[in-house]
């Protein structure tokens, strides 16, 4: 084979290996046409507060099961995935380790007195009418990036799901 066709074969094969590699790489918003997210919400947070809460509706239109392990934002130090749940009559919160798993074709909704985002270390309060950036971060690096509407506050309660 002359060099010059060795030359033209690279590029070629070159060029399909960055096409694939491109073609699987998840997008902002929908994670390779998989995972949607439906109004995203959080609740405005006084001055001074620590703490704040993401709630959304999260949609698996593909055909595996998703497991939701955390998140990223610039306006706090971590992103957790918490549950309430009731024990013995006292509502409890805590870490949900083990993440959240939505199934293929299902949804889960994110919501006061149930699973939701724990926003912890917060920069600054969250002001209502702003904004808030996410990326939700899935097993195997699936990261689908959103925003949270911030609500006024005490705009929800902590009923159980």
């Amino acid at each position: 084979m002359s060099g010059l066709l060795r030359a033209k074969y690279v590029a070629v094969f070159s060029a399909i290996a960055v096409l694939a590699a491109t073609a699987c790489s998840p997008s902002d918003g929908k994670a390779s046409g998989q995972v949607k997210i439906v109004d995203a919400w959080t609740m405005a947070t006084p001055p001074g507060a620590n703490v704040g809460a993401g709630y959304m509706r999260i949609l698996n239109e593909g055909s595996a099961s998703v497991r939701l392990v955390g998140g990223e934002t610039p306006t706090s130090a971590t992103v957790e995935i918490h549950r309430m749940s009731m024990d013995n009559g006292v509502m409890r919160m805590q870490p949900a380790n083990e993440g959240l798993e939505i199934a293929a074709g299902a949804s889960v909704e994110l919501k006061p007195g149930g699973y939701h985002l724990m926003l912890i270390g917060l920069k600054a309060p969250f002001a209502e009418g702003a904004s808030v950036p996410l990326t939700l971060v899935f097993e195997g690096d699936l990261r689908v990036k959103t925003t949270l509407a911030v609500r006024a506050m005490g705009g929800g309660g902590h009923e159980q799901q």
